[in-house]
């Protein structure tokens, strides 16, 4: 059986589809009601779980785990705290910190050796530059300002955790650091500093399906490298499969995409012959820099290859996914959360 944890998210929806398809035994733990009975409909054994609480992993099972894949967590997109105003660094502590160490007890004491986590790429943000793919040995060069600052620092130390038990337990835990993770989910509308946005790639789709002008602010050279969640779902199973699978992996397609090419490749594949124009505003700010991530420790431990390298392979099948409507009710039961 494999575990998965924060199951009812964007990632952990797709994932729990990926080991469904593939045949696992899968029991899934979120507080997403609604879609917890669709992962019951798909297969899925569910359990309702805050990781933050020590004695609702009652609940879980105590033998014949092959691991656990650990997809809850806070993060600053689903926080409408404005930090200039308010503070919630406990609160990423308490739920991404002793979070995970519930986790890792509850593996520890009934002997189950594998889990994998995620962390942010923005641990190295300081570090990003255009061209220059970054490894793992990369040194933390973060931001001890804005609103992800405490949340890199509360997945910092739980991979110094996870660290903790391999050395100290003998356990194989590790965390997958990720970029913008790309596909149909309910993330069209984010908070950043407690202010709801509607994402880019959003506002791209929704004016290249309508026919109107795309603003690009800022530098249109501007790379980054992500990656698309049915890469990221089928990379779980393949590093629970290793025995090599400890520490620290970049997750990321490896490749780089420019702005305008990202914005060019919606227009494409959403515009159906609309020919949205493309309009250059270099006075408009853009603060996010170019980033590249190196994808070789993982594609060594447990032989992951991106399958969906081109940006216009994620798109093509983000619109197929968005068309057949079967991720409505999951959209729908996110943004009644909110």
């Amino acid at each position: 059986m494999i575990v998965i944890i924060g199951a009812t998210g964007f990632i952990g929806m797709y994932t729990v589809e990926h080991f469904l398809s593939k045949g696992y035994d899968v029991l899934a733990t979120g507080r997403n009601k609604v879609m917890l009975d669709s992962l019951r409909g798909k297969g899925a054994k569910t359990e309702v779980l805050d990781i933050s609480r020590a004695e609702d992993f009652a609940v879980l099972p105590t033998e014949n785990v092959e691991g656990v894949i650990l997809l809850a967590g806070l993060l600053p997109a689903n926080t409408p705290v404005d930090i200039s105003k308010d503070e919630n660094a406990a609160d990423y502590m308490r739920i991404n910190v002793i979070g995970t160490i519930n986790v890792l007890e509850y593996c520890r004491k009934n002997g189950i050796q594998k889990v994998i986590s995620t962390c942010s790429y923005a641990d190295v943000i300081n570090s990003w530059k255009k061209g220059v793919a970054l490894t793992e040995d990369e040194p933390r060069n973060f931001k001890y300002t804005g609103d992800h600052a405490v949340y890199v620092i509360s997945k910092n130390a739980a991979n110094d955790v996870m660290e903790y038990y391999n050395q100290q337990h003998g356990m194989q835990c590790a965390s997958f650091r990720l970029p913008p993770v790309y596909g149909v989910g309910p993330h069209s509308e984010i908070y950043v500093n407690g202010k709801y946005y509607k994402t880019g790639i959003q506002t791209f789709i929704e004016k290249a399906s309508s026919g109107e002008d795309i603003e690009i602010w800022g530098d249109p050279e501007i790379s980054r490298d992500i990656i698309y969640v049915k890469d990221v779902a089928r990379a779980f199973e393949l590093a629970l499969k290793s025995d090599k699978t400890r520490g620290l992996y970049n997750m990321t397609s490896g490749t780089e995409v420019t702005l305008e090419e990202q914005v060019r490749t919606v227009i494409e594949v959403f515009g159906e012959g609309k020919d949205s124009g493309i309009v250059y505003r270099p006075e408009k700010p853009n603060n996010t820099p170019s980033f590249l991530f190196d994808m070789t420790k993982a594609k060594r431990d447990f032989g992951f290859s991106p399958e969906y390298i081109s940006y216009k392979d994620m798109m093509i099948d983000y619109k197929k996914e968005l068309e057949s409507g079967r991720w409505d009710s999951f959209i729908l039961s996110r943004k009644k959360e909110k």
